[in-house]
């Protein structure tokens, strides 16, 4: 993809010597950024190395210990968001900030809502957005509401609020960590558009692939330090990956041929509707065994969320049934699945894998609290419990930023990620069910990751994958089914498999092979 530079000359954005502390915690420690008008630039770095730290110090949500921020050559105090927004610096936050059920227009200009005499003038705003929305190419509905659209669409939704409030500058944290492959392609598409028109973008990710088919530059920060800033067309994904994290990454998984045993998983002809009441999982058979890795691979929005929910139980099926070492757990709670053998890593990790507001050391003991070590006779035994999270800290890479009993809410999404994976594998399941297992996560904590689920295959355990990150399903699983249109349409062997012919059987067609 060719990259346009334009007007490279005077910096729109200068953090100069940025330190922030945290009490005794130095989360950036003398950090230097330079962004110019018509750039994309990337900022890369490990799971709690501070990135999003430096960049809420940008947006005015902290206030940097020391150093300076300059916007257009002007030093100015970031004391909150609002200081940013005047400033012209919009923030699109990993985890949006968008009202469910208002339409996109009501979100887009919530609290600036434009009035003709008293009343609110919804049809000028609607005007508005329409116009912002066909200019940088965002096709979006203005008459949508929030919770009736994809993710990839409701971040659509906060650029074009930051837009609407005058951004020329945006930030975007972890920008695709949600998104389809399709999605990723339409917006790196709507930065290049953003940027063709004098906008300045920095995105805050882990994705190598994606730094290199969109950034011009990329800003590495390891530990809260400053490492460098590189011309991105003149790196390799292995360089930036090993300035990232300090060392050499291998990006080979090293799965040993091994035959699989009796069947874990047994699922027979399922069925189950989403929230309109549509069915979108019709008449589904699926079989998991022992010492293997079965991988799904769809686009999204063709069954496989609501499959893994009537599995774990948090959605009822309409019929079938769901077989767990020969016992149908089929509409029981997701205890009664966890009793017979279910672990699970969920899709959504605040909504269903966490309680934010909890330490991070009872995130680690939710399902098994009640059992000892961890109680006795029902009073909480914090000792035991404080040393299993600081094995688990240890032995997972969890990165607290201080103290393991630190809200898990508080953590980077990678870290809260990592809370998840630890606690789920200890927790030593005959089904691991794992859920796009590695978003939000660096090319180090993803290998770290891949290395614990082959570890559970090896060791006899059951491994459904559901992940739409196309390498990552090729390169762990042993057999791929293809889900499309609420049933499994195709499968192919891991080692077989290809990006090409995955792509074709996941869009409804036959593979080439």
């Amino acid at each position: 993809m060719s990259k346009e530079y334009v007007d490279m000359n005077t910096p729109v954005i200068e953090m100069r010597n940025i330190t922030k502390k945290f009490g005794n915690f130095v989360a950036n420690d003398g950090i230097n950024l330079t962004v110019h008008k018509g750039e994309i630039h990337a900022i890369l770095g490990e799971n709690g190395a501070g990135k999003s730290t430096l960049m809420n110090q940008l947006y005015g949500m902290f206030k940097p210990t020391s150093g300076d921020i300059l916007v257009n050559g002007k030093k100015i105090e970031m004391n909150n968001p609002r200081d940013a927004i005047n400033a012209g610096i919009g923030m699109v936050h990993q985890h949006f900030m968008l009202v469910q059920p208002f339409t996109v227009t009501e979100n887009i200009v919530l609290g600036t809502e434009p009035k003709k005499g008293v009343a609110l003038d919804m049809a000028t705003a609607r005007k508005n957005v329409v116009e912002i929305s066909e200019r940088y190419g965002l096709a979006i509905d203005p008459d949508a509401k929030i919770e009736d659209i994809s993710v990839g669409m409701q971040q659509r939704v906060e650029i074009l609020k930051a837009l609407y409030r005058g951004a020329d500058i945006l930030i975007l944290d972890e920008p695709t960590s949600s998104l389809t492959p399709q999605e990723i392609v339409e917006l790196i598409a709507i930065m290049r558009n953003l940027t063709k028109d004098g906008k300045s973008i920095i995105i805050i990710t882990h994705k190598l692939k994606e730094i290199k088919e969109s950034a011009d530059f990329c800003t590495i920060i390891r530990l809260g330090k400053y490492i460098d800033t590189v011309d991105v067309d003149k790196v390799t994904e292995n360089d930036l990956a090993s300035m990232m994290v300090g060392r050499n990454v291998t990006f080979k998984v090293d799965k040993p041929e091994q035959e699989p045993g009796e069947v874990v998983l047994d699922v027979q002809d399922l069925h189950c509707v989403d929230y309109r009441d549509v069915e979108v999982v019709c008449g589904l058979d699926l079989q998991v065994r022992r010492g293997e890795i079965i991988g799904i691979a769809g686009i999204d929005g063709n069954g496989q969320t609501e499959l893994v929910e009537v599995i774990t139980g948090l959605r009822k099926g309409t019929a079938g049934k769901v077989l767990v070492n020969g016992v149908d757990v089929f509409n029981k709670p997701p205890r009664f699945g966890f009793d017979q053998g279910v672990s699970s890593i969920p899709a959504d990790r605040q909504k269903h894998g966490l309680v934010l507001d909890f330490a991070i050391e009872d995130n680690l003991i939710l399902q098994n609290f009640d059992e000892d070590p961890y109680s006795k006779q029902h009073i909480l035994q914090r000792k035991p419990i404080f040393e299993h999270a600081t094995e688990s800290i240890s032995g997972f890479d969890i990165r607290p930023g201080g103290s393991e009993k630190r809200p898990a809410g508080t953590l980077s999404g990678g870290n809260q990620q990592k809370v998840i994976i630890a606690r789920e594998v200890q927790n030593d399941k005959d089904l691991l069910i794992a859920v796009n297992p590695t978003r939000g996560l660096d090319v180090g904590a993803i290998e770290y990751v891949h290395k614990y689920i082959v570890e559970q295959r090896n060791k006899g355990k059951a491994v459904l994958l559901v992940s739409f990150e196309l390498d990552e399903i090729m390169s762990l699983s042993d057999t791929i089914k293809v889900i499309f249109d609420g049933k499994i349409v195709d499968s192919i062997p891991g080692k077989d498999a290809n990006e090409n012919d995955l792509g074709l059987m996941m869009a409804g067609g036959k593979s080439n092979g």
